[in-house]
C-alpha cells in the first residue's frame, strides 16, 4: 500500500502545516507521520468543507453523531461526508443520513449523477410483499414524499407503525405530513410518541417545539427546543427557533444568547442576516434601557461621609 509523508500530504493537497495541525487538534483526523490514499481522501473532504466556511466544530459534531447513529468507527473513511444546504450529511450504504437530526434524506444529487442507477427502493403499496423489511419500507415512504405522492407515503408510514409502533423516524415523518396539512393535534401526538420511543432523538423534540409554537403553547415549545439544544448543542435551527420563542415571550437576554449562538454555528446561511439584525436590535435596546435607568439622580451611598455644622460647646465657667 502506498504511503505518504506529512510533507507529501501538504504538497498534494496544497494545505499548510498549521491547517493540518488544526484538524488534528480538533480531532477531525488522528495525528500521524504517514498517510494512506484513504487518508488523503478524508483530508480532501475536510479541506473542501473548510473552504465552504463549515466550522471544525460542526464537522466534529457531525462525525461524533454519525458514530452514535450508525455505529461507524471512522465515518470519514466508512461513509462520504457531504454538505446539504446548511447541514452536513453522510452517504452510507446507499442512503443519505443527517446524523444530528437522525433523519434519512433523499439523495437527489446521486440520482442526477447516475441517471441509470436503480431507485433506492421500489414504491409499492403496503402488503404487496414487494417491500422487504421496515428499513426498505421507510426509504420507499421517503421516496414517495419527495416525488409528491403524499398519500402513498402516509400509507407506508402507517404500515411501518403497525408493525413497529415505536419506530421513531416514521413517527417524525408522518407527523410532519400532518403538520403541513395543519392537523396539529395528530402531529403533536406523533412527535410525542417519537420522543417517548427514543428520548435521544433530537429532531423529535425540535419538531415538537414547532407544533407547540403553532398551537401558541409557548412555554411548552421553549421546553421542547431547550431539550433539542441539550441533546445537540450545535443544532443551529433549534437555537434560531428558541431565540424567536424567547423574543415572543419578552425574554430578550435569553433570545440574544441564542441568536449569537446561531450566528456562530451558521455564518453564511439564509437566515444569518436576520439573526445578526436581531442581535443589533437587542443590543441597541439594552443600551437604551441602561441609559434610561441611569439618567436619574443617584443617591449617595450610605458610606459617603457627610459634613455637619456643629455649634461649639459653651465654655465652662
Amino acid at each position: 500500500m502506498t504511503s505518504y509523508s506529512r510533507q507529501d500530504v501538504l504538497r498534494i493537497l496544497q494545505i499548510s502545516s498549521r491547517q493540518l495541525q488544526g484538524w488534528e487538534r480538533a480531532d477531525l483526523i488522528p495525528s500521524q507521520q504517514t498517510y494512506t490514499f484513504q487518508d488523503l481522501g478524508q483530508l480532501k473532504t475536510l479541506r473542501a468543507l473548510r473552504e465552504e466556511a463549515v466550522s471544525a466544530a460542526s464537522i466534529r459534531h457531525s462525525i461524533v453523531a454519525m458514530k452514535s447513529v450508525a455505529g461507524l468507527s471512522n465515518p470519514l473513511l466508512e461513509a462520504s461526508l457531504v454538505r446539504t444546504g446548511t447541514r452536513l450529511a453522510f452517504r452510507c450504504e446507499g442512503a443519505m443520513v443527517d446524523p444530528i437530526r437522525r433523519q434519512f434524506l433523499f439523495d437527489f444529487e446521486r440520482l442526477d449523477r447516475e441517471p441509470g442507477s436503480p431507485e433506492p427502493c421500489a414504491l409499492r403499496k403496503p402488503g404487496t410483499g414487494s417491500v422487504q423489511g421496515v428499513q426498505e419500507c421507510f426509504l420507499a415512504a421517503v421516496q414517495a414524499e419527495e416525488t409528491g405522492d403524499k398519500q402513498s407515503a402516509i400509507e407506508l408510514y402507517e404500515d411501518i407503525l403497525t408493525r413497529e409502533p415505536e419506530y421513531a423516524p416514521a413517527c417524525i415523518n408522518l407527523g410532519t405530513i400532518h403538520f403541513h396539512l395543519r392537523q396539529y393535534g395528530r402531529a403533536e401526538a406523533l412527535y410525542r410518541r417519537a420522543t417517548e420511543a427514543d428520548p435521544g432523538y433530537v429532531l423529535a423534540f425540535f419538531d415538537l417545539g414547532n407544533v407547540l409554537d403553532e398551537l401558541e403553547r409557548l412555554d411548552e415549545s421553549i421546553a421542547a427546543y431547550r431539550q433539542a439544544v441539550a441533546l445537540a448543542p450545535h443544532y443551529a435551527d433549534a437555537h434560531y427557533n428558541l431565540a424567536l420563542a424567547y423574543e415572543r415571550k419578552g425574554e430578550c437576554r435569553a433570545a440574544l444568547r441564542h441568536w449569537q449562538t446561531y450566528v456562530r454555528l451558521d455564518r453564511n446561511g439564509p437566515w444569518t442576516d436576520h439573526a445578526r439584525g436581531q442581535i443589533r436590535k437587542l443590543l441597541d435596546r439594552e443600551r437604551l434601557a441602561i441609559a434610561w435607568r441611569t439618567d436619574r439622580f443617584v443617591a449617595p451611598r450610605k458610606s459617603t461621609p457627610i459634613l455637619e455644622l456643629v455649634s461649639p460647646a459653651p465654655s465652662a465657667g
